[in-house]
């Protein structure tokens, strides 16, 4: 089921590249304030890094991730989300 592993990185304003806090990650993946069933197969393992399954697409797993973290105030402006199968 969680047979890919997903880096969470934050990219700051200088183009740094940060791992994402675990409980940010972990805020999202409890929560799942999307209602999309979609993200019920990702499971938070430690600092920017996430498993999830075949079916969950990156491109709308950044964009749902990068919304709620900036509603939670996590992101600031001029920082964006990176997130890639490793």
């Amino acid at each position: 089921m969680f047979a890919r592993k997903i880096s969470v990185q934050r990219r700051n304003s200088d183009g740094e590249q940060l791992p994402c806090p675990m409980h940010w990650i972990d805020n999202f993946a409890m929560r799942n304030f999307t209602n999309d069933a979609i993200f019920d197969d990702t499971l938070p393992v430690a600092d920017g890094l996430m498993e999830a399954g075949h079916l969950v697409p990156l491109d709308r797993l950044q964009a749902a991730m990068e919304d709620w973290f900036r509603r939670k105030g996590y992101l600031k402006p001029g920082e964006m989300l990176v997130i890639e199968e490793r």
